[in-house]
């Protein structure tokens, strides 16, 4: 940036455990959402080396990184980035379709994580028709629908009343204790609170990880 050169991350080293539930926490432009990208393998490192699921993301290429993040990664982000003129159901199982999985199979996934997440007499819903929690709610099916071992949250309950904001969290804690991993950022100490560990970002580096 003007000639000079921003460390969006500088000399960071972490291991985050499968099965963990992690909060990333820090001030804009602390070096959290670049952290995230690099989990979610929509970035790659300039240096050092990045394993997620034991695979090595700094060597592949475009192909490899969105075929490894459709069959690993789940993202559920602020705005909930729906089809506006689409079902909750088939919503739901677009990321099916990228893996190439047959139409009825994916019906019986979609409708499955959408049941999961209380949605199940809203199915055919379009997005118009749904409160912003229940609009969450299918994009939190969306991020789950391939079976994903990670699930990335970026601000999930930014755009959400504090009632709705409690019910999704609800739905984040009983994902991690059947086993997936969960890392979500927020600057909200309370949705940090249900996270077992938290890693503060200040100026590209972790100033505090504290469990």
């Amino acid at each position: 940036m003007g000639g000079g050169e921003v460390r969006a991350l500088d000399g960071v080293s972490v291991t985050i455990e499968e099965g963990e539930y992690v909060a990333i926490m820090g001030a804009s432009g602390s070096g959290k959402s670049t952290f995230m990208n690099l989990l979610g393998a929509l970035d790659r490192p300039t240096s050092g080396s990045l394993r997620v699921a034991g695979e090595a993301i700094e060597t592949m290429g475009p192909d490899q990184l969105a075929a490894f993040r459709n069959r690993t990664i789940g993202f559920v982000f602020q705005q909930f980035n729906l089809l506006a003129r689409t079902s909750a159901e088939d919503n739901a199982a677009l990321p099916l379709i990228y893996s190439g999985m047959k139409a009825a199979e994916r019906k019986e996934r979609a409708r499955a994580r959408l049941t999961q997440v209380g949605l199940g007499e809203r199915m055919d819903h379009h997005p118009s028709q749904l409160s912003g929690g229940q609009q969450q709610r299918v994009a939190i099916a969306r991020a789950l629908v391939n079976n994903p071992r990670i699930l990335l949250a970026d601000e999930p309950t930014g755009a959400l009343d504090s009632q709705t904001t409690v019910e999704v969290l609800g739905i984040f804690d009983r994902l991690n204790a059947d086993g997936i991993t969960v890392i979500l950022v927020t600057h909200e100490q309370d949705v940090a609170a249900h996270a077992r560990r938290q890693i503060i970002f200040r100026d590209g580096r972790i100033v505090e990880d504290r469990r």
